[in-house]
């Protein structure tokens, strides 16, 4: 089942900078990911690397999910992390640059406890086996797939604009993977750190490809993240209804019904739970 946490708003902290880790305790996002691969230089990773599990190990961060990113076991770096991280025990480890089974094996053999493992989709290799990557979440830690669309523009050679025209088949598809083996799934970032307007329209158009929240690189980018990946109160009227309808001892048997001159089906009653599990989720919070 698709879990009902909000994870509207996943920001990128650098763990080498202690300031931008202290920051993200008081912060509205939902998800705090402690990054130790882009955003930290090669001579500052082992720093990056202690800081991280430090600031996880002392919490501090109230509701927010901590995560961890790591480098890349092909880099020099990358097995000293996922130990490190591992031995921290967040919320969940991320494991960048993730193209087939067998890389999503090698990350969650490492983990123990309670954290789960987030691969990023962020390779044309991985575009090619996004079923089966999904798929392993059936035996493994597997949660969350992120969309990494910098890198995949990259590797791509396409224009990563607004729109995103040129990545809308890989967007689609993967939300549909992550949809089929029961996975959250989180768009990719927004570069324009000043351009309001186009982080709006990006995110709205995340959230109708329907992806559960928004990976983000700067904190001014949350507000408008959390607004576009929650329920709107009409959506969450209309939730209610269909509940109410099927709650009702007279259509107990019913596949199908009529609500207010719409047809709904069962399939409805399951979504419309789920939506107002998310808006319960993100009232409490």
């Amino acid at each position: 089942m698709i879990a009902a946490r909000p994870r509207r708003s996943a920001l990128y902290m650098p763990a080498a900078n202690a300031r931008a880790i202290e920051k993200a305790r008081d912060l509205a996002c939902d998800v705090v990911i402690l990054d130790l691969e882009d955003a930290v230089a090669p001579d500052a990773k082992d720093l990056a690397r202690d800081q991280a599990a430090a600031a996880v190990k002392a919490g501090g961060f109230g509701r927010r999910e901590v995560v961890i990113r790591v480098n890349g076991l092909d880099t020099p770096w990358g097995a000293a992390d996922l130990t490190a991280a591992a031995a921290a025990r967040p919320a969940a480890i991320l494991a960048p640059k993730v193209s087939s089974p067998a890389d999503v094996a090698a990350y969650d053999r490492a983990l123990t406890g309670d954290t789960r493992l987030w691969v990023m989709i962020e390779t044309c290799a991985s575009l090619f086996a996004l079923n089966e990557i999904a798929a392993c979440a059936a035996a493994s830690r597997l949660e969350t797939l992120v969309i990494g669309t910098n890198d995949l523009a990259k590797e791509m050679r396409c224009r990563l604009t607004v729109e995103r025209a040129p990545l809308a088949g890989p967007l689609s598809l993967s939300v549909a993977a992550a949809r089929a083996h029961g996975l959250t799934i989180l768009d990719g970032v927004f570069n324009g750190i000043e351009d309001d307007e186009g982080l709006a329209r990006q995110c709205a158009q995340g959230a109708e490809f329907g992806f559960d929240g928004k990976t983000l690189i700067h904190p001014r980018q949350i507000e408008a993240a959390n607004t576009a990946f929650s329920p709107a109160p009409d959506e969450v009227q209309w939730a209610r209804r269909i509940v109410e309808a099927f709650d009702s001892p007279e259509n107990a048997a019913k596949g199908v019904l009529r609500v207010e001159g719409r047809m709904v089906e069962r399939l409805h009653l399951a979504e419309a739970q789920r939506l107002i599990a998310v808006a319960e989720a993100i009232a409490a919070a």
